[in-house]
């Protein structure tokens, strides 16, 4: 699994090389899971989710971390959602309700696509 937080970082070095064939790529981003493949070459399993703009909206910041790793559990399907939330609470704080809400929010909205 790659996880690029910044899309920029695709254009200036290749993150995506040790990435084994059919793995999957996690991509903040406002663009299509189509326009990402065209523009940056990538196969296997593409998400992708606009994690910044769920920050600014549920965090007051942009700052990602949290939210991403909602499309992550989302990309992989590995862990369900809620296995996370404890140590999340344990970790946040009285911040806590606002990351759960941003993870959960970006879980249900990134798209999955298989290799192409």
């Amino acid at each position: 699994v790659v996880i690029v937080l910044d899309p920029g970082l695709l254009s200036i070095i290749d993150v995506l090389s040790g990435l084994r064939d059919g793995g999957t790529t996690v991509i903040n981003t406002k663009k299509s899971i189509g326009q990402v493949r065209s523009e940056f070459g990538i196969k296997g399993r593409l998400a992708t989710v606009d994690a910044t703009k769920i920050a600014r909206e549920l965090l007051g910041v942009p700052i990602v971390n949290t939210t991403m790793i909602g499309a992550l559990i989302k990309a992989i399907g590995v862990i369900k959602l809620a296995s996370v939330s404890g140590p999340l609470e344990d970790r946040f704080g009285r911040l806590a309700e606002r990351n759960l809400k941003a993870m959960e929010r970006a879980h249900e909205e990134t798209l999955l696509e298989e290799q192409r």
